[in-house]
């Protein structure tokens, strides 16, 4: 029996299924990863994209500016969402070899640009190279 797995849109739960979703214990994660930082509550996204877009919105108003290194996940694979969704500028670095170093980033920031420019609200670091 072959089951077609691309998409939810093919692939209907069968009736078990919805049983054992509907008895399934949630939340245990979530609340595993609070605890284990001590926060009151955890956030379980179904993808990292989603997560650092959440992180950004979060940290990052419209008209604000993110700064990334250019070959990061997100200039390279979030087709622009900060904009999209959010309103973000997105400034680049370059960190030779994907090795990172606090100065480049720093040296380009614009905390408080004043109300000609775009101020610099986060520095977006990443290790997926």
């Amino acid at each position: 029996m072959a089951i077609d797995l691309r998409s939810d849109t093919v692939t209907k739960p069968s009736q078990a299924m919805r049983e054992a979703m509907a008895v399934a214990q949630v939340g245990l994660l979530e609340e595993r990863v609070a605890n284990l930082f001590g926060k009151e509550a955890g956030l379980f996204t179904p993808s990292g994209s989603m997560a650092n877009q959440l992180g950004i919105r979060l940290l990052v108003s419209p008209g604000e500016e993110l700064l990334c290194e250019e070959d990061s996940h997100i200039v390279r694979a979030e087709l622009g969402a900060g904009a999209a969704h959010g309103g973000i500028t997105t400034r680049t670095w370059h960190a030779p070899r994907g090795l990172l170093e606090s100065r480049a980033p720093l040296a380009m920031a614009r905390p408080n640009a004043g109300p000609y420019l775009v101020s610099t609200k986060a520095i977006a670091i990443e290790n997926t190279h």
